[in-house]
């Protein structure tokens, strides 16, 4: 017995001293950002909970990456714990003791040293029509019951409402069952011919996908006796684990006969059928928990494996991400969480958009127009939407670099409604060229697209605000959150002109009232 405790206290006393921790004062009028896209709304902050990198990724985007506007950062190659409290940041880490490194003055000068520093781009950027043309995703339409004729037909009413031809994307359920890619017969009897009629219609197509295997099924069989999946903890059998589907075996990706294994997989699907690419779904930390499994490396776990997840899109130039670790710089599409059919949630894109551009993520799509919820969408009559909450959606969406529609518009909407969607898709489409000039300059800079008040005009009163941002250098955009058709936008210093041609005098706020239901409001510098 006395050797038992002997030895637990020394295990205990090992893992104690592996803990580095950091207490970081912050400066006065110092703001800090990052970590997690998700917490956008609460940046900069001021008290936070407590944030595990490792797995608590919110069902998006993290980065080991905190940015202050005083000239300072954080950054560690592995994920880190974190807390604001008491005007102090409170670190944990098990790999090193973190330090504050010094760069700049600026919160934009701050950022792109780090980023040169440690997540420098690739120069690379995704095709450019993700950027200059809407993307539809068949999920809130056909939800499990994905079929060839339910997308033919998505498609045929995509052109016949006025809307621009774009990306389509194939939800979940198209495949026999996880693990598997091949076309379910029953609902897809000509695949190839499927693909084919949508690219004659002008759309590239891609595929939702996921690491998991559906267990007890043939591929399941194969991939265990071949030792490509995660274990159970301490066992030789394949983990079961827990995800929004159920339960299923997972692929373990820090195996590289595995991880090459399911790439040649999807790139013969590919070749097949003439896919233009995947969204890859389902990479969430959360689910790769150490005391729940083991890897074949022995360390991927969490985050890790969200990473090594990522770097398989990078063989596709057509690819989305919902939840990614690090790969700042990366021609990498990602898109925020499934916001709810609320105004609340619509308060919360531009900050979540924001704070995914300072984590390096340049290629960014703000959810699904109206919101990602599927059972918010169930009834088919028109009179139960809020019609003007769609369409300040689809406002908010038109100057980002990407929109999304899933819910189909011309199906909850009267044509009045619909009639300025399709105005604004079409205005997203002609800020093509403005938005792939940016994307470029994030290929070879790093610098985000959608940007912060603050990071573009630092030093005029600017850290708090998350209701209005920059496109690029030219556009700050202010739309409508909420169901009053007002509200209050603080120009910088200088000239500015609206999208009505009204003259501002910067340096002072604005109150906006009446605001017509198919102006979105945005502003110009006058030199």
């Amino acid at each position: 017995m006395k050797k038992i405790i002997f030895f637990y206290l020394l295990f205990l006393s090992i893992n104690l001293s592996a803990q580095h921790t950091s207490e970081i004062a912050i400066l006065p009028n110092e703001k800090w950002w990052g970590g997690a896209t998700k917490q956008g709304s609460y940046m900069p902050y001021t008290e936070s909970p407590v944030i595990d990198l490792r797995y608590d990724n919110f069902d998006n985007q993290t980065a080991p990456f905190l940015v202050s506007n005083k000239g300072r950062y954080i950054w560690s190659d592995a994920p880190f714990t974190y807390q604001f409290k008491d005007n102090k940041i409170h670190i944990t880490s098990s790999s090193e003791k973190i330090e504050v490194s010094m760069a700049g003055n600026t919160l934009r000068e701050t950022y792109l040293a780090a980023c040169k520093a440690h997540f420098n781009p690739s120069g690379e950027m995704p095709p450019h029509i993700l950027f200059n043309k809407p993307q539809y995703n068949t999920w809130i339409e056909l939800m499990y019951d994905q079929s060839q004729a339910g997308v033919l037909e998505y498609a045929k009413n995509i052109l016949a409402n006025g809307l621009p031809s774009g990306i389509l994307m194939i939800d979940d359920n198209w495949q026999k069952y996880y693990g598997n890619f091949e076309f379910k017969k029953e609902t897809f009897p000509e695949p190839k011919a499927l693909v084919d009629e949508l690219h004659s219609k002008g759309f590239k197509v891609m595929l939702w996908i996921c690491p998991f295997v559906s267990p007890d099924s043939r591929e399941f069989r194969y991939l265990k006796s071949k030792g490509y999946l995660i274990k159970q903890k301490g066992t030789s059998e394949p983990a079961m684990i827990h995800w929004w589907n159920g339960y299923s075996a997972c692929y373990d990706l820090s195996n590289p006969e595995a991880y090459n294994y399911l790439l040649s997989t999807l790139k013969n699907l590919c070749e097949e059928y003439k896919i233009d690419g995947f969204k890859f779904d389902a990479g969430d930390a959360k689910m790769y928990r150490e005391e729940d499994i083991d890897v074949y490396d022995g360390k991927s776990f969490g985050a890790y494996q969200s990473e090594l997840w990522a770097k398989m899109g990078l063989e596709f130039p057509y690819n989305e991400y919902r939840a990614c670790w690090k790969m700042g710089g990366q021609a990498l599409v990602q898109r925020l969480h499934d916001k709810t059919y609320s105004w609340e949630d619509i308060q919360l894109l531009i900050p979540d958009m924001l704070s995914l551009g300072l984590l390096g993520q340049a290629y960014s799509c703000p959810d699904m127009i109206g919101g990602g919820e599927y059972s918010s969408f169930l009834n088919t009559s028109s009179d139960s939407f809020d019609q003007q909450l769609i369409v300040r959606s689809c406002q908010i969406h038109a100057m980002m670099p990407m929109m999304q529609f899933s819910v189909a518009p011309w199906r909850i909407l009267d044509k009045k409604h619909l009639d300025m969607c399709v105005k604004f898709a079409k205005h997203h489409e002609a800020l093509g060229d403005y938005i792939l000039s940016y994307a470029k300059i994030a290929s070879q800079k790093g610098e985000p697209i959608v940007r912060y008040m603050e990071y573009s005009f630092p030093n005029e009163g600017f850290e708090n605000c998350i209701d209005q941002f920059m496109l690029g250098d030219k556009y700050l955009v202010a739309p409508v959150l909420t169901k009053d058709n007002s509200r209050k936008v603080k120009l910088p210093v200088g000239k500015w002109r609206d999208d009505e041609n009204k003259i501002y005098k910067g340096g002072k706020e604005y109150m906006l009232t009446d605001i017509p239901l198919d102006r979105l409001p945005w502003f110009e510098q006058v030199k």
